[in-house]
């Protein structure tokens, strides 16, 4: 909250984000979606709700993170659950405040596991890190954002970083860096951008020179850590 002048406190304006969820979820409540029935496409709702295509999205991407939503490539956003609006807001401040941590995690562990995996690759380790990269190019090119593939590119490079401790401590926090990785693929223009960057990572694995590719995870890490939420 901020502090007036006359030493009052002033209640801060809910967040686009959280006024556009609430709407969502009474527009869910008023035409008696449940479990499974599928949301009206983004255009109309984004002009139902008098926002951008853009805005909407990130709503929807909170909503798919608490698991209120399935986003389905093809589909849409379908009902996975109804719940209360005031969980939601709840759930919705703690992944926000979840979100700086999880990246200093991550900038931490992987950085390192980018320059092990630069010192330690094996060619297996090269070809199972190829074969993500070309998931994650085939979801874009399908139009949907590449989750899958960004998943198994991280897990590649952290497998060639032949690490086992390192190894399970991504293995604890993977299930909070999904929660940035939905997040940060839902942005506009992001699944391509997170794959050159991938790309980037690669090269200098390939190369096999560990200051490059700890750099290169590093731009990664920013890159990816720009997300709605923490703003």
């Amino acid at each position: 909250m901020e502090k007036t002048a006359q030493g009052l406190a002033r209640v801060s304006r809910p967040r686009l984000y959280e006024q556009l969820v609430e709407q969502l979820l009474a527009y869910i409540e008023s035409a008696k979606l449940g479990p499974g029935d599928l949301l009206p496409a983004e255009r109309d709702l984004a002009e139902r709700l008098g926002v951008s295509r853009a805005t909407l999205a990130q709503a929807l991407v909170a909503l798919e993170v608490l698991g209120v939503i399935d986003v389905q490539h093809g589909t849409g956003a379908v009902l996975a659950r109804r719940p209360s609006v005031a969980s939601v807001i709840k759930g919705l401040r703690e992944h926000q405040s979840r979100l700086p941590d999880i990246v200093e995690a991550r900038s931490t562990l992987e950085v390192k596991l980018a320059s092990l995996a630069a010192a330690r690759r094996t060619d297996e380790d090269l070809e199972a890190i190829d074969a993500a990269l070309d998931v994650m190019g085939e979801e874009i090119a399908k139009g949907d954002r590449g989750t899958r593939g960004d998943e198994l590119f991280h897990q590649a490079v952290t497998v060639a970083a032949h690490s086992s401790v390192l190894g399970q401590l991504m293995a604890f926090i993977a299930e909070m860096v999904l929660e940035t990785r939905m997040e940060s693929l839902g942005q506009p223009g992001r699944p391509e951008q997170s794959l050159a960057s991938h790309r980037k990572i690669a090269e200098a694995i390939r190369a096999q020179d560990p200051d490059a590719a700890a750099a290169a995870m590093l731009s990664h890490i920013e890159l990816v850590s720009d997300v709605a939420l923490l703003k």
